[in-house]
């Protein structure tokens, strides 16, 4: 059971212990891909309840192919000769 579970709305969460002198170091912890994550320091639980439970979508770019389809392509050139071979 985590000490303290904190709901927040971000995907990355900042945790000082509560500050003072029973703090710690700040750090920021990322609550991707499962919304949740628990500080390695204090053990607080950090819950993001619209991410929690579920996968986020893949971050990436789709990038459009150079050649037009049906487009022949240039050959490669051959493979970099490596160090001692004929």
């Amino acid at each position: 059971m985590a000490f303290e579970t904190i709901e927040i709305d971000d995907v990355i969460a900042a945790c000082n212990g509560g500050g003072g002198p029973l703090g710690h170091p700040r750090v920021y912890l990322n609550l991707t891909p499962h919304g949740r994550v628990e500080c390695p320091y204090c053990s607080r639980l950090f819950v993001n309840p619209k991410m929690a439970g579920r996968m986020p979508p893949e971050i990436g770019v789709a990038m459009p192919s150079a050649h037009k389809p049906g487009e022949e392509r240039p050959e490669e050139g051959p493979a970099p000769r490596q160090p001692g071979t004929p």
